[in-house]
């Protein structure tokens, strides 16, 4: 498993507030060593090199200056095998810069003069080219290989008869670095586009959220390096069971780098918006007058100790000895702000004090609208992001009376005290299951901190 690494433990997450045109966020910058990782998995452990090399088949050599001036010939040269290889990645200002060491095991058929035998070469190579991604539409980039440079380093030659020159030696050297750079280059190219298509399958893709939903993952832009750093920056399609899809603005976000040598991963307040909005789904809840309750509602705390309508003003209408009930009920989207240290969730929720009466119907003693502004806590489990709200502010507003009550500001404790021990619970429990994250080039995240 590999770990993200950052000041040598942890990843960094961090969200991004606005300034100078950028976008508010959650970040998460991993080191070059995972993505180095990613791309030797990728391309060398995998196998996915040796199996594209191995179909070449190089032109062949003929050499004058053989044993007793007899011709050298050798034919279908090809490779057997990769030999220790080894990938590095240099993040730079002006893309990624891979570099790939290996021994290739060449053999073919080696005519001398009338005798032919096998002949085995190995060679010294190195590869280095830089990355850039390009043509981006519809979250899916393409990557474009520029300024591949091939070196051929040192080569031993062996046949069993151990009749070559000095001079088909060199001939041979000579005919590798001319044909194997022109070979290799183009394989490369092929190599790390079908390695795109892998990794961009970890970001393009579909991620149930429990049971509410589904979100479709794929990049707002395409992948850029500023220096030493690579930024990712990801969007997705929200939708509801049922297919409805939550909007949100998918403009880019501007992400800057965190600190120097780092890959940031950036999704955009409104995106993360849209995923609260479809896991915070409370169904409306009705609340007896009980001493629960009422612990909560001192109002109703009176009821329940006198058995009579509660001392609200003008109440005559009330009914006496009719049982009170309380019901709250989300009103709206929720909207979650971003800024430094700090991450609130807004909504608004109905509490309504009503009667029900004898004969079915309902008085509506209160019916209040509070407007909250609730503490967030970010963090990780896992591949999930999850919330987890506190009680901040409150704002109460009258929003109509069939009792004729019109000063609610004596009411504000008790309505924080009633959504902190009622509303609250509900809420956490609905952001429970997280906001699940794509797995990233398939690197785990591992000892994650979040950083607001």
């Amino acid at each position: 498993m590999t770990m993200l690494k950052l000041f040598g433990i942890i990843i960094f997450c961090g969200l991004l507030w606005p300034s100078q045109g950028v976008l508010s966020g959650l970040s998460c910058a991993v080191s070059p060593a995972a993505v180095q990782n990613v791309l030797l998995n990728a391309i060398v452990r995998s196998g996915l090199l040796h199996q594209q090399v191995q179909s070449l088949v190089l032109p062949n050599i003929m050499s004058e200056g053989g044993l007793l001036n007899s011709p050298t010939i050798i034919t279908g040269l090809h490779l057997v095998k990769i030999r220790v290889p080894d990938l590095s990645v240099t993040l730079s200002g002006i893309g990624v810069q891979i570099n790939i060491a290996a021994k290739l095991e060449l053999s073919g058929n080696c005519l001398v003069g009338l005798l032919s035998e096998l002949i085995n070469i190995l060679v010294d190579v190195r590869i280095a080219a830089n990355i850039k991604c390009t043509n981006f539409e519809s979250g899916t980039v393409q990557v474009v290989v520029e300024d591949c440079l091939c070196v051929i380093g040192g080569m031993k030659i062996k046949v069993l008869s151990g009749l070559l020159s000095l001079s088909v030696n060199a001939a041979v050297l000579s005919h590798l670095k001319g044909t194997l750079p022109g070979l290799l280059c183009p394989v490369l190219d092929i190599v790390l586009n079908i390695v795109n298509i892998q990794l961009l399958s970890t970001l393009n893709v579909v991620i149930p959220v429990g049971t509410v939903g589904t979100i479709h993952y794929q990049l707002a832009s395409l992948p850029f390096t500023a220096g030493s750093f690579l930024g990712l920056d990801l969007d997705g399609v929200v939708k509801q069971v049922g297919g409805g899809i939550i909007p949100h603005d998918s403009s880019p976000s501007a992400l800057p780098p965190l600190l120097d040598k780092l890959m940031v991963l950036g999704v955009g307040e409104s995106f993360l918006t849209a995923g609260v909005s479809l896991l915070l789904q409370v169904p409306a809840r009705t609340f007896a007058c009980t001493p629960a309750v009422a612990s909560a509602w001192p109002v109703c705390g009176v009821l329940v100790a006198t058995t009579t309508c509660p001392p609200f003003p003008q109440c005559s209408a009330c009914g006496g000895t009719s049982p009170l009930s309380l019901k709250l009920t989300l009103s709206g989207s929720p909207l979650i702000l971003l800024e430094e240290n700090k991450a609130t969730v807004k909504l608004s929720v109905l509490i309504h004090v009503f009667i029900k009466r004898a004969d079915g119907s309902i008085l509506s003693i209160l019916l209040l609208r509070a407007d909250l502004s609730l503490n967030a806590r970010l963090s990780l489990s896992g591949v999930r992001l999850v919330l987890g709200l506190s009680l901040g502010r409150i704002s109460l507003f009258l929003e109509s009376s069939d009792v004729g009550i019109t000063d609610v500001s004596t009411l504000k404790p008790h309505c924080s005290s009633l959504l902190g021990e009622m509303f609250l619970p509900l809420a956490n429990a609905a952001l429970r299951p997280g906001i699940p994250l794509p797995k990233v080039l398939d690197i785990p995240l591992v000892k994650v901190e979040i950083r607001l």
